[in-house]
């Protein structure tokens, strides 16, 4: 649903500069090294900016700290591309390719299906995805409460919402330095009463931040 579909890939026969020229041209920060370098193909591996970046000899790479003995500078991006990337499925859930990505410390994922590489995922196609899945349309406010007391936070937001006649929007359960909380975005005019029946419930409200935001004065 989020993966990137029309990647652009090269063949590890492709040199290191015109690596760095089309990724310049397009924007993007790696590449998808794949068989005969056509979309689709199955994947080789995966090379990055930073990749072709050290692969630069040093009087061009002002990041180098010793000079790379004679004639050891790769020429191809399959001499430096990482061979073993870390990929994922097309039907892994977008909040487990993101934590993928936060633990493995990786900004993009080959999204592989068999051998055959069918999209790709980045740290851009994640945000794009959590604003889209947490955006607030209208008056609105967002709604963060202390779920320590355990019970079906789904079922206490349901018979809220549904005794103020306000549209749940987005509901999310999340730890918060070591305490379960609930974020609930919901869309309507009745933040007030629905405030009021959290507290009546014995749950402590965190933070309320009302939409559309008011400027500071």
């Amino acid at each position: 649903m989020w993966m990137t579909r029309d990647v652009i890939s090269i063949a590890a026969e492709t040199s290191i500069t015109s690596a760095a020229a089309l990724m310049a041209r397009h924007r993007i920060r790696s590449l998808a090294v794949t068989a005969r370098g056509s979309a689709g193909g199955r994947l080789l591996g995966l090379v990055s900016a930073t990749d072709i970046l050290h692969a630069f000899p040093s009087n061009v790479n002002p990041f180098a700290v010793e000079a790379p003995e004679a004639g050891s500078t790769p020429v191809t991006t399959g001499e430096i591309m990482n061979r073993h990337p870390q990929t994922t499925a097309p039907d892994l859930p977008i909040e487990e390719a993101a934590s993928l990505m936060y633990h493995r410390k990786v900004s993009t994922l080959p999204v592989v299906l068999g051998e055959k590489m069918v999209g790709i995922i980045t740290e851009s196609d994640i945000f794009r995805a959590m604003v889209s899945l947490l955006s607030l349309p209208g008056r609105g406010a967002r709604i963060t409460f202390d779920m320590s007391k355990g019970e079906d936070v789904f079922g206490l937001v349901a018979q809220v919402a549904q005794r103020h006649r306000a549209q749940v929007v987005s509901l999310i359960s999340a730890t918060q330095d070591n305490r379960p909380v609930c974020v609930v975005r919901i869309a309507g005019e009745t933040v007030d009463a629905m405030l009021d029946d959290l507290w009546a419930s014995g749950h402590l409200v965190l933070n309320v931040l009302r939409f559309p935001l008011q400027p500071e004065v």
